[in-house]
């Protein structure tokens, strides 16, 4: 009869064989996948690629080519999800996921993504020339000039010879004389809007301006109603005072009057 210890062994054994098995399959429907990525059929390879990340989520080239197939095959978001759950653990490759990341993130419009996958790459491997490259057409998207022409400039020193350098050449120049441009806007639209505080302001002091005029003619005109209604006044007042005058002469003509103090006798 076997004891516990003979029980544990024969276990530990089965699975090794398993995992050996599980790798064994795993590394076989990687080399099938590959070749099929190598010939270009990344709709076969798919298949195959998708079992060995499921049978090892740590396989970083079947995560790469995985990711790359769903590109060619229009599946941006799943080549997103791919290659954000194997970048933390990219090791040596982590430049190449980033980016593959920020390629994907930039065909399906998410620039500020693209930006940061893109700069990741450059963190992990600043000599990786591409990585300059499609960050600068990503800032170019996003407004930022000053910070592709840098970026542009970088990949030029980096790829002197690069087959590309006639087309970042004149996009360069572009920008550098957009940039011209774009100052001479600026400082027009600066002069515009000076000109315009100036105008509001003295269309303010227009204002206060007649306002204070406004309010001139109206004191004055309240000032000539009070001075009309003051002599109106003194006007009735000198009425009532020689109507007085004349009554007080009537009573004077009295003075003369002599009082009878007889009786009348009726006849």
């Amino acid at each position: 009869m076997k004891g516990p210890g003979s029980i544990r062994v024969f276990l530990l054994i089965i699975c090794l064989y398993g995992l050996l098995g599980a790798n064994v399959s795993a590394q076989t429907s990687f080399s099938m996948g590959e070749d099929l990525f190598m010939q270009n059929r990344p709709q076969e390879a798919l298949v195959h690629l998708e079992a060995v990340v499921a049978q090892d989520p740590a396989h970083v080239q079947a995560f790469l080519y995985l990711g790359i197939s769903y590109l060619q095959l229009g599946r941006i978001n799943d080549a997103i999800s791919t290659y954000t759950a194997i970048l933390p653990r990219g090791g040596s490759e982590t430049a190449r996921i980033a980016f593959n990341l920020g390629n994907a993130h930039f065909m399906n419009g998410s620039h500020d993504l693209a930006l940061e996958a893109y700069t990741r790459t450059l963190q992990a491997d600043p000599a990786y020339s591409a990585a300059y490259l499609n960050r600068g057409n990503t800032l170019v998207r996003t407004g930022d000039l000053n910070g592709a022409l840098r970026d542009y400039e970088a990949y030029l020193r980096l790829e002197p010879n690069s087959p590309k350098r006639p087309e970042v050449m004149q996009l360069m120049a572009f920008i550098r004389e957009e940039a011209v441009l774009a100052e001479e806007r600026r400082a027009m639209a600066e002069e515009i809007a000076r000109i315009a505080e100036q105008e509001r302001l003295i269309a303010e002091e227009t204002a206060r301006a007649e306002a204070e005029l406004a309010r001139q003619r109206a004191e004055e005109a309240a000032q000539a109603e009070a001075e009309r209604r003051r002599l109106l006044l003194l006007e009735v007042t000198q009425s009532l005072q020689s109507a007085a005058e004349d009554s007080q002469g009537l009573s004077a003509g009295f003075e003369d009057v002599q009082i009878y103090d007889g009786e009348f006798e009726l006849e």
